[in-house]
């Protein structure tokens, strides 16, 4: 399934090269639209570091340059396609503060984690298989973000079933999972224009452990 993803990928951006329909978006003004909802996790009045997996060429940081450009944001680009790497690094290289990996997972824990369309192009495998890889991405992001993560889903049809090489989905099945299986806080975006959701997802915070209760026997008296 993986190598699959990466084959498409790594055609799309070879077809197109380093534009919006090379990572298989048709516009820039949608992209960025979901971009501004995924960036929503993220708190900017203090320095961040930030993985941004599927990164395809990097086109999140263009989004960075423009909107908060004053945010001291420590950028991590990941994807599974090598060729997308490629392009990326050609593109960013003189970025002070962003580095690219290949790699199916995050590979490192930052403040946040963001996704944007990785979990949509199915590419005819199973439902049943792709919710597993969909689950399998929300917990490495979980276990990669300190504060929250965030990622986007296509939401079905109303009138006609889902596409073969996509995936839909309701917001209840992955707000479900997040809250019940990854124990997330999650905040749900929707009606942003594109038939898709949001899901700004944080960690809750720990309780502390009760203090354990201290006998008389247990006190040490001071020596007079």
């Amino acid at each position: 399934m993986r190598a699959r993803v990466r084959d498409y990928y790594s055609g799309t951006i070879e077809r197109h090269g380093p534009n919006p329909l090379g990572v298989d978006w048709p516009n820039a003004a949608s992209q960025y639209l979901r971009f501004a909802q995924l960036m929503k996790v993220c708190d900017f009045s203090a320095p961040l570091s930030l993985n941004d997996f599927g990164c395809g060429y990097g086109a999140l940081l263009e989004y960075l340059n423009m909107r908060h450009a004053e945010a001291e944001v420590g950028y991590r680009g990941i994807d599974i396609s090598a060729s997308m790497i490629t392009v990326a690094r050609e593109r960013w290289g003189s970025h002070g503060r962003a580095v690219f990996a290949v790699g199916s997972r995050c590979g490192r824990r930052a403040d946040y984690s963001i996704a944007s369309g990785v979990c949509n192009v199915r590419l005819g495998h199973p439902v049943g298989e792709w919710e597993n890889y969909v689950e399998s991405i929300l917990a490495d992001m979980r276990a990669s973000s300190r504060i929250g993560f965030a990622v986007n889903f296509l939401l079905p049809h109303d009138d006609k079933p889902t596409e073969d090489g996509l995936y839909r989905s309701n917001p209840q099945r992955w707000a479900g999972f997040c809250r019940e299986q990854l124990g997330c806080s999650v905040r749900l975006l929707g009606d942003y224009g594109l038939r898709e959701f949001t899901l700004l997802i944080r960690m809750k915070p720990q309780k502390a452990a009760p203090r354990k209760a201290v006998s008389c026997k247990e006190v040490r008296r001071s020596p007079r």
